[in-house]
């Protein structure tokens, strides 16, 4: 199946061709027809499948360039995400020559100055909930003529201190706007909430696999002191060109970093505790390539999309097959192979059969003999 087979427009393909993307994922394949019929739907597919495009490209469909008026309202749960979001919308609409202007809503920035940009009354508003909802309920947000909400990282936003801001911003909008959900996962509680709010959506799910096929899974048995030396040795050992370190805690991310450095390796924390500027750099340093690792902890990391990710590594791991499928997640993207390692004391081992059989993988335990990563 082609883009073309999906109905869309002729400059949207040749947007997509210019991203050097031309052939639909699956769930591309699967929710872009639903979507553009206008019905509420939950995007269902793991990390890395390309859920944004999967309702970008059918929102940009229905919006009307002519009319002067936000049509679409995406919410993120982290300012990254957004940003992410945002600037896939406006490669979108330069690729494609569509007249269509996107604003960034994010808390840690101007309001005024956000406010300056919504008077150009943009088509697309993609920011954090609580943001936008303070910028509609003041009214300076027009919400009147939106088409399409899309709540991306449902599992996220719609419980804890997110639903209140998501409910008034779904509420602000016509009752025949189009009510779009995107998830890696999906909990219970999600599920019903996502039932309040539209009865009628539909669940659109794709990929068989819980992690894709492009993703090698390793693993190394050591003693819980021994990480940081076996980890430093696997970065060497593998020469990862763009890595994603995880850990649990921010602070043992801050002690690991420090550890890296000072074996001259480029390294970055990306821990939820640092501010805006902190956290930008380190994003900008590894998509640049002036930073070879990232080490953060699943909430700091939550919703990134750094291009060419060679390797994952689990220093701290994962009790949950479903955090272990968030982790790996960051590599293997677009049918590039990526390799995941994880660092387990032997009592951790018992993990491995869990991910195998709960997430159907394959995992090879590996060690770091004279430079070089070999069979246990």
């Amino acid at each position: 199946m082609t883009f073309t087979d999906l109905q869309l427009s002729p400059d949207l393909i040749a947007a997509l061709a210019k991203q050097q993307i031309t052939v639909p994922t699956s769930i591309q394949r699967a929710a872009v027809p639903v979507l553009l019929s206008g019905q509420d739907a939950y995007l269902h597919a793991e990390t890395g499948t390309g859920k944004t495009l999967a309702y970008l490209l059918p929102a940009f469909m229905r919006i009307d360039s002519a009319q002067a008026a936000t049509q679409i309202v995406i919410a993120a749960p982290t300012h990254e995400l957004a940003i992410q979001i945002h600037r896939q919308a406006c490669e979108l609409a330069v690729n494609s020559g569509r007249p269509i202007r996107s604003v960034l809503l994010i808390g840690g920035t101007s309001t005024d100055r956000q406010i300056e940009k919504l008077k150009g009354k943009p088509h697309v508003v993609v920011g954090s909930p609580g943001r936008i909802n303070e910028l509609s309920e003041r009214g300076k947000l027009k919400t009147a003529h939106v088409r399409t909400i899309v709540i991306d990282e449902a599992d996220r936003l719609l419980h804890d201190e997110s639903i209140d801001a998501i409910r008034k911003i779904v509420k602000s909008a016509p009752a025949n706007r189009q009510l779009i959900f995107a998830s890696a996962t999906i909990e219970s509680q999600t599920r019903e909430t996502m039932t309040l709010l539209s009865p009628d959506a539909v669940m659109i799910e794709a990929g068989a696999a819980a992690v894709n096929n492009d993703i090698e899974h390793l693993y190394l048995i050591c003693e819980e002191r021994d990480k940081p030396d076996e980890l430093r040795k696997l970065i060497h050992a593998t020469q990862a060109e763009r890595s994603i370190v995880f850990v649990h805690r921010n602070d043992v991310a801050e002690r690991i970093a420090s550890r890296l450095d000072h074996h001259k390796i480029s390294v970055a924390d990306l821990n939820a505790a640092l501010n805006k500027v902190d956290r930008k750099q380190a994003m900008d340093g590894i998509r640049s390539g002036a930073i070879r690792v990232l080490v953060a902890s699943d909430l700091a990391a939550r919703g990134l999309d750094i291009l060419g990710v060679s390797h994952v590594f689990n220093l701290d791991a994962p009790t949950l097959s479903k955090t272990y499928l968030h982790r790996v997640g960051r590599t293997g993207r677009a049918g590039v192979k990526g390799t995941a390692i994880s660092l387990f004391t032997d009592a951790e081992a018992r993990l491995v059969r869990r991910y195998e059989e709960e997430l159907g993988i394959a995992m090879t335990q590996v060690r770091v003999r004279e430079g070089r990563v070999i069979g246990a």
